[in-house]
């Protein structure tokens, strides 16, 4: 079902003005430690500088309007990606290996990076993910879109099959060694498969 949520946009400024709650909500949904906090922060200073940022928030909907805008649900913001970033760079290399450096040139040559897609676990499986998902790639130039997800079974992988992205790695581990991601990659635009699927043949935009 899904929840009464409204989405702002987050500017550089505001977006780095909501870390400590944007962490907590990051912490939530990863099971981050504490110790991983500080670095997190900091990549997330550097990557509202980089072009083409946007960030949006979403929040309770049903909060009484005097209380602040309700509390926040959860949290998505991506970029351009572009040689010198270190996501970027590290999959580069990873996919050249793995599936040739013709096709990862396709991935990667006009691509959106998705950086993080968050949602309270108390507030999952209500289409709030899904929404911020398709609020950040909505109108953007890039060809592609492509993210890291862990390598297993879960909410946010299972939405992201949804949505169109396929696996381009698994079983990677970034440089300085982390746990299995699996990277994964979409044309944009993105379509949730399960609306198109209930939509009536002539209301597909794809019929």
């Amino acid at each position: 079902m899904a929840t009464a949520a409204t989405l702002s946009d987050l500017g550089p400024r505001d977006f780095l003005g909501e870390t400590d709650v944007l962490l907590a909500i990051y912490a939530d949904a990863m099971d981050a430690e504490a110790a991983l906090l500080p670095g997190r922060r900091e990549l997330m200073r550097r990557h509202a500088g980089y072009p083409a940022f946007k960030a949006l928030l979403a929040k309770d909907a049903a909060a009484d309007p005097g209380s602040g805008g309700g509390q926040v649900l959860g949290f998505t913001y991506g970029f351009r990606g572009q040689p010198g970033q270190w996501w970027y760079d590290a999959v580069q290399s990873a996919l050249d290996l793995a599936i040739g450096p013709a096709l990862t040139a396709s991935w990667l040559a006009d691509c959106l990076e998705v950086a993080e897609v968050h949602v309270r676990k108390d507030q999952q499986r209500r289409g709030t993910g899904t929404r911020l998902l398709m609020a950040l790639t909505d109108g953007r130039t890039e060809r592609t879109a492509l993210l890291s997800t862990p390598d297993r079974d879960t909410t946010a992988r299972r939405l992201y099959r949804r949505m169109g992205f396929c696996d381009l790695l698994t079983g990677y581990s970034f440089p300085g060694g982390s746990p299995p991601y699996a990277v994964m990659g979409a044309v944009l635009p993105l379509r949730d498969r399960v609306v198109a699927a209930s939509l009536p043949r002539s209301a597909s935009p794809r019929a």
